[in-house]
Parts: structure tokens; C-alpha cells; sequence
């Protein structure tokens, strides 16, 4: 079955929001919008823009050494790097260098640094830029990464997000569920209303995308 993906200009952004609604089932969670990146993290373009967005809404005075990417962020990230050091950008890393870094995933789902790109997170003041924030799964195991290795963990920003904060870090997002997307729910598989009612899923998702059944 064909997922129909709605291409919505969102008012507070040059990037449009891309979404479906059903049933579907995330390894976390299951939830009734699909929230497609895809673009957002792959074209050059709106990675920029995205980028740019996400660079604005930090303070001037944030430090920011390395940026942690997540689901697939790193031109996301690039980008930022690249916007957040540029001649001109009111911050204290203009002109400076900043690392950007993808853990790898342990099988049981930890975020680990190898010896070559632990310096990267060891007494660094790090920033989480992750695709999407729904249950706070990914984001928890990223600031105990960081945590661990010696990092200090300056903000969390993500393309979407339906939380507002996370364990006492505000979460930076360019889309969230304010508006078009107020009844986007997140529930435990167990406690699905969509399950309950009787309504069979229409795909699984994940930070690669979407399969349909």
C-alpha cells in the first residue's frame, strides 16, 4: 500500500513539512503521523536551510565544539559547522573549527566512540542534532554518551520534535506539533489507541524511512 506523503508549507519555515497519516510503528513507540527528512537531510539545499534555521536559534554565547549527529544528520550538521563559524555569524565560534561526529551503536543500542573519535566528545562542549525527537529514546542515549566520555552537552536541536525539553535541555526544532500536527500522539505499542481500536499498521519507520506492509 502506497503511503501518501503531503507536502505542507509551514508557516514559520522555508522548508516545507512533509508527512503522512496512519498507523505506524517506530522500535519505540507507535504513532499516528510519519514525519518524512528524508529531503531535509539529503538534498543540499534544504540541509543549508535547515541548518541556518537551527544556527539562529542558538544563543551567541554557547560554546559549541563538536556536533553530535543522529538518524542520519551529518549534512545537517556539516552545514551547521559550516554556518556556525562563518566570517560574520554573531558567535563565539566564528572562525573556529567545530568536529562533527556520528557515534557508532552498540547491539544493544549505546552509542559508543572509537579511540580516533572519543577527542572528539572528551571535555568538548557538544551539541545533539538529531532528524526527530518523539519518545526521547535516542536522545537519552546520547546524552549518556556524552556524559560518559567527559562531554558537556550544550543544547539539543532536531528537524522535528513533539517534546519541548528533555531531561532539563530544551529541545531547538524547526517543526514540531504545534498546529497542522496537534494530535500527533506517540504511544508504547501496548498502549496504542489505533491497536485498540482494531486498526492494523500501515508501516514500519525508522531514521532510514518508511516500508510499507
Amino acid at each position: 500500500m502506497a503511503i501518501n506523503i503531503v507536502n505542507y508549507p509551514y508557516a514559520s519555515s522555508k522548508l516545507p513539512l512533509r508527512f503522512a497519516r496512519g498507523h505506524f510503528a517506530t522500535s519505540h513507540s507507535h504513532i499516528n503521523y510519519y514525519v518524512d527528512l528524508t529531503m531535509t537531510k539529503h538534498r543540499l539545499s534544504e540541509a543549508r536551510l535547515a541548518a541556518a534555521e537551527l544556527a539562529a536559534k542558538f544563543k551567541s554565547s554557547t560554546i559549541i565544539d563538536t556536533i553530535l549527529c543522529l538518524d542520519g544528520t551529518e549534512v545537517v550538521g556539516a552545514c551547521m559547522a559550516s554556518e556556525l563559524t562563518r566570517v560574520g555569524f554573531t558567535s563565539l565560534n566564528a572562525h573556529r573549527t567545530i568536529y562533527v561526529v556520528t557515534p557508532e551503536h552498540t547491539t544493544g543500542s549505546q552509542l559508543i566512540f572509537r579511540e580516533n573519535t572519543a577527542p572528539m566528545i572528551v571535555g568538548k562542549h557538544v551539541i545533539i542534532l538529531a532528524a526527530s525527537v518523539t519518545t526521547g529514546f535516542t536522545v537519552a542515549g546520547a546524552l549518556e554518551a556524552i556524559k560518559y566520555y567527559g562531554g558537556i552537552t550544550e543544547g539539543i536541536c532536531s528537524i522535528f520534535s513533539c517534546l519541548d525539553e528533555y531531561e532539563g535541555h530544551p529541545i531547538i526544532s524547526i517543526f514540531n506539533t504545534k498546529g497542522v500536527l496537534s494530535d500527533y500522539e506517540s504511544k508504547p505499542s501496548r498502549e496504542c489507541p489505533l491497536c485498540k481500536a482494531g486498526f492494523k499498521l500501515d508501516a514500519m519507520v525508522n531514521t532510514h524511512g518508511i516500508s510499507s506492509f
